[in-house]
């Protein structure tokens, strides 16, 4: 029997357990319900488990019954705050809370992968870590689970680690698509507070109105990128929340504003983490406001290492043909936290489409939208590719 049948096997399980993650949705580091059921998913399966001590992570180690290298294997648990719109029959029953980016499905489908592999433990060639996250949605989850070991749990360095990422649009259904070197984007955040003098709306001169330096601000960013960066090597700025004052004839003491900034190489990742505080307190100084600025560096450039990620290729297109396996042109323009990971471990991260069926994947609603539909039919897939990247790549390095 083929890794795909043996998979087709598991779609029932798998779908159980994928709806059973998205109608109890969790947010950020503690996902005490989602490990919960993690933890019965792989009950009886000859695992070494970790549990996690400052977040609900689970590292499972399965033992090669053949000696070998190791390969790690991700997926991440976490959802988003937002209210779904689904209309699904699944949908979310916490309000506030959505599995938005499909991180349901990359759970359960790491689960496939580990009952395949552990089907036929005693002729793998080595060992797999299973790597199931909290955190990815900006609480930097993969980087808490470095740091608490989870690339030395196998008690080896490890050869290879891989990822998936589901996506509800852009790709048909069931399509893999990746590319070797930038596959995905740093991710920053800059937070403003520009901090003046209130007063009446009629009398702005007797205040120090921070609204308009905000607005200049706003405007400048924008500016500042396209006069900086080689538009082949693209920056983007975007400001999500901005808020000041209460009332339309009251200035306000504060004015303040959030920006996620993305970037395709480390060198513009450093130059924004440098320049975008300066411009900002530049405009503040001229306006004679006072300014409080954040720059936190979430995640790096995600980075497929090339072998790795033409071995992924290659594999995908051994399981499921050539037509459905697509090398993108450029880079996705979404961030990852398993690019710490990846700054560690050679290894690459991959797309696959979960577009649901019919549907146009130029229109259908994207990750992180209330109303994004993510297809059960690619479960099995994800744990099929999952499984042959850890098999075939413990058995290329023992033949080394």
């Amino acid at each position: 029997m083929s890794v795909l049948e043996r998979a087709r096997e598991l779609q029932p399980d798998l779908v159980r357990l994928r709806r059973s993650l998205h109608r109890e949705p969790e947010l950020g580091l503690r996902l005490p319900r989602t490990q919960e059921k993690v933890l019965t998913a792989l009950d009886g399966l000859p695992l070494e488990i970790t549990l996690g001590q400052e977040l609900t992570s689970v590292t499972a180690v399965l033992r090669g019954g053949r000696p070998g290298g190791a390969v790690l294997l991700r997926g991440d648990m976490d959802a988003l705050p937002v209210d779904e719109l689904t209309g699904v029959e699944y949908a979310s029953e916490l309000p506030g809370r959505m599995h938005g980016c499909g991180h349901d499905l990359h759970t359960a489908g790491l689960v496939g992968a580990a009952t395949l592999l552990a089907d036929h433990r005693e002729s793998l060639q080595g060992d797999v870590v299973f790597m199931f996250q909290p955190g990815e949605e900006g609480h930097n989850g993969a980087g808490a689970m470095i740091g608490e070991g989870v690339l030395g749990a196998a008690g080896k360095p490890l050869d290879a680690a891989f990822a998936l990422h589901v996506s509800a649009n852009r790709l048909p259904g069931g399509w893999v698509a990746s590319r070797p070197g930038t596959v995905m984007t740093a991710s920053d955040v800059l937070r403003v507070t520009v901090r003046g003098e209130g007063g009446h709306g009629s009398a702005p001169h007797h205040a120090k109105d921070p609204v308009p330096a905000v607005c200049e601000m706003v405007t400048a960013l924008q500016n500042w990128v396209t006069r900086t960066f080689d538009i082949f090597d693209p920056v983007v700025v975007t400001v999500g929340r901005l808020h000041a004052g209460t009332q339309q004839n009251v200035i306000p003491d504060t004015a303040e504003f959030e920006a996620t900034v993305r970037s395709y190489s480390e060198a513009n990742h450093e130059r924004l983490a440098e320049g975008l505080p300066r411009l900002v307190r530049g405009i503040a100084a001229a306006h004679g406001l006072d300014v409080e600025v954040e720059y936190e560096m979430l995640y790096p450039v995600t980075v497929n290492e090339p072998a790795a990620t033409a071995f992924a290729l290659d594999t995908a297109r051994e399981l499921f043909g050539a037509g459905e396996v697509w090398e993108a042109p450029q880079p996705a323009s979404g961030s990852e936290d398993f690019s710490l990971v990846l700054n560690k471990v050679p290894g690459a991260m991959l797309l696959v489409g979960a577009a649901p069926e019919g549907a146009d994947v130029e229109k259908a609603p994207q990750n992180h939208s209330p109303r994004a539909v993510f297809d059960d039919r690619v479960l099995h897939r994800q744990a099929a590719l999952l499984s042959e990247l850890a098999e075939q790549r413990l058995a290329a390095g023992a033949s080394a």
